[in-house]
Order: C-alpha cells, then sequence, then structure tokens
C-alpha cells in the first residue's frame, strides 16, 4: 500500500504535465509533544532531494492552513477577523500547485520548474524537492487602509510560516522559513492581482543525511 501510494504521488506531483491531487486526511496520530518540536526548530541550510511521500505532504499542508474544525470552516491558523487570506501553493520540479484546504487537494497552476524562482540568489534552496510559497489576499480584510492590511498580512503569514516550521520540526523534516525569491516572477505565474502578495516561502525536504 505505501509503496503503490508513494508511486502515485510522483506520477501525479512529479509528472510532466501535472494534475489534480487528492491529498490523505491528516494523521493525527504522528509528531512530538509542542514543547519538544519547539526545541528541535531549526532553519536547516542543507536539503536532500528525495520526494516526499504522500502522508507527510498531507499532514505539511494540513498543520501549514487546513481545516480543523469543519462545521465551521476554521482553520489550524489563526488570521485577522478570520479573513483566511493566506493561500499555499506548491512549487515542485514538475509544476505549480494551489493548496486547496477545503476540498483537501492540490489544484495544478502551471508546468515546469521554477524552484530556481522561489530560491532567488540562494540556489541551494531550489535542491529541495518542495517549496511553499505563501500567499496573502489582501481584499478578503474587511475593513482597514493598505498600511492596516499589509501589517495583517504580515502576521498572518508568519502564523502559517510558524506552523509550517513547527510541523517539521516534529515529524523531522527540514525547513526554514525565507522572504528572499523573485516576487515579480511568481506573481506572474501564480496569475495572482494587485491585491494578493507574495510574503514568505519554505523549501521543505527529508533531514539531509
Amino acid at each position: 500500500m505505501f509503496v503503490a501510494s508513494a508511486f502515485v504521488l510522483s506520477q501525479l506531483l512529479f509528472a510532466q504535465t501535472p494534475k489534480t491531487v487528492a491529498l490523505n486526511p491528516p494523521d493525527l496520530t504522528r509528531g512530538v509533544t509542542v514543547m519538544k518540536a519547539l526545541s528541535a526548530r531549526a532553519s536547516e541550510k542543507e536539503f536532500d532531494t528525495t520526494n516526499l511521500k504522500l502522508q507527510d505532504l498531507s499532514d505539511l499542508l494540513w498543520a501549514a492552513n487546513g481545516i480543523n474544525r469543519p462545521d465551521a470552516g476554521k482553520r489550524t491558523a489563526p488570521s485577522a477577523m478570520n479573513s483566511q487570506d493566506i493561500d499555499v501553493y506548491a512549487v515542485t520540479k514538475a509544476g505549480v500547485y494551489l493548496y486547496n484546504p477545503q476540498k483537501s487537494s492540490l489544484e495544478p497552476v502551471a508546468a515546469g520548474d521554477y524552484r530556481k524562482q522561489v530560491a532567488g540568489k540562494q540556489e541551494n534552496f531550489a535542491k529541495a524537492p518542495l517549496l511553499l510559497v505563501l500567499v496573502s489576499d489582501l481584499s478578503k480584510f474587511p475593513t482597514g487602509n493598505d498600511s492596516l492590511r499589509n501589517f495583517w498580512a504580515a502576521a498572518d503569514a508568519g502564523t502559517v510560516s510558524q506552523n509550517i516550521s513547527l510541523f517539521c520540526a516534529s515529524a523531522g523534516l527540514a525547513t526554514r522559513p525565507r522572504a528572499t525569491m523573485d516576487q515579480e516572477v511568481l506573481s506572474k505565474l501564480l496569475k495572482l492581482d494587485a491585491k494578493q502578495k507574495v510574503m514568505l516561502n519554505h523549501p521543505v525536504s527529508y533531514k539531509k543525511q
């Protein structure tokens, strides 16, 4: 079963033509205590090139900003006025995907390897098989001027970023929060409008041995 699911993920997520990837339900029994995760949290510099297993990918995205209260549609990460302004994009060797927490899936956005655009001048980070890009949609805030909306966006992105870091620390994965990336290229690639802002990114991989 494990080998089959890993093969299917590889065929979908890393295929030449990206397709929708159905994610697994989160495994709520995995990981270490919060205190141990905080103790283990670190910003890694070296990344393995092995593709993530489907369950690891599913759990990572749910931890980042998934729905943890289905009846209310609320998320693992809080947001200003419950605006849920943060979208999580997954950038892989074969393509770019948008995480859909309502459907628990990855929706294809673009084909091609854009990891270098996310890594920017720090090319070593492009070796990671997965880079998560956090985007805030400022139009989702029901009130506030541009300055206040940008402040809320930064705070909300930081919360999702910490969720990613703590999950990776708990699961033994490597990551680090980054602001360096080619924002202009990524904004075009992700088809963002003027109210959608690229905020942070996280390369993610297994620990390099």
